[in-house]
């Protein structure tokens, strides 16, 4: 099932309401869709991440890990490739998303639950993780704050969000063009974690220590500008609901002012995002 965002909410929602309030509304209208859109939209790049995320966390044979806002699975799959299904445990609020993974991966114990409310007993884990999740959360210092709680002392925190800010991340293109043709849209830009040493600040309000952060790069090739696009149109996400919530000429101007951006035939997309690492 997808949800539709209404332009006016994407575009508006921030006035009367707090920034943290906005984050949980996002979430809820635009990641309660079927796994393979978000698959198609996103999985296409957080795959590519996932193994970079686990050698940043030192992930390795005989630790207990969990995976926070784990989607459908993209860093389970990596994570089970290194520990075994039955040492890693997994957490999402989207139900589609939590059926999936306990599908794809049935000896992962995978828990329907926001960061914020972890349902996982004290110091649990080696580690934890959370790929392309600290800008959803509704409150990401409550959220890292519940990673800490379920991971040993000692153990590690990780997270990384896309350079939304400084226009690294796989949709950045997409969104650049969406300001060009309305200057007033709301973007995922001011999310949390999203700027430069935001997320670093983020994990050192939490508590963590020995904070470091570092930059994760993926390429990922295109075969067309409509292979490309078409992800766009299941509703995914901040930007897949903005689409939704144009009208069928504003949509077919916005995908024209895309194609502009990019080559003709085929392309690769390099992405860049914040990690950071902080020790519990």
């Amino acid at each position: 099932m997808v949800l539709v965002c209404s332009r006016t909410i994407m575009r508006r929602c921030d006035r009367p309401r707090k920034k943290n309030e906005r984050r949980a509304i996002l979430q809820r209208m635009t990641f309660n869709v079927a796994a393979d859109a978000y698959d198609r939209f996103m999985g296409r790049y957080s795959t590519l991440l996932a193994p970079q995320m686990a050698d940043f966390a030192g992930v390795a044979a005989g630790q207990r890990v969990v995976d926070v806002g784990c989607g459908p699975g993209a860093l389970i799959g990596e994570l089970v490739s290194r520990v075994g299904e039955a040492s890693v445990s997994a957490a999402d609020p989207s139900p589609p998303f939590v059926e999936t993974a306990r599908r794809r991966f049935p000896g992962v114990t995978v828990e329907e639950a926001p960061a914020e409310a972890l349902p996982f007993a004290d110091d649990a884990f080696d580690a934890a993780l959370a790929q392309l999740v600290v800008h959803f959360m509704t409150d990401p210092i409550a959220g890292l704050r519940e990673m800490m709680r379920v991971t040993r002392p000692d153990g590690v925190v990780v997270a990384c969000v896309w350079d939304l800010a400084g226009g690294r991340a796989p949709l950045s293109l997409f969104w650049d063009a969406a300001r060009e043709q309305d200057p007033g849209v709301v973007d995922e830009s001011t999310f949390a974690g999203a700027r430069q040493g935001h997320l670093r600040e983020l994990f050192e309000a939490a508590g963590l220590h020995s904070v470091t952060q570092t930059d994760l790069s993926i390429d990922r090739q295109h075969a067309s500008f409509d292979e490309w696009w078409e992800p766009y149109t299941g509703g995914v996400g901040p930007a897949g609901a903005y689409l939704a919530g144009l009208d069928p000429e504003r949509q077919a101007e916005l995908r024209e002012r895309c194609r502009a951006r990019l080559p003709e035939g085929a392309f690769t997309v390099t992405a860049s995002a914040w990690a950071v690492r902080g020790v519990v």
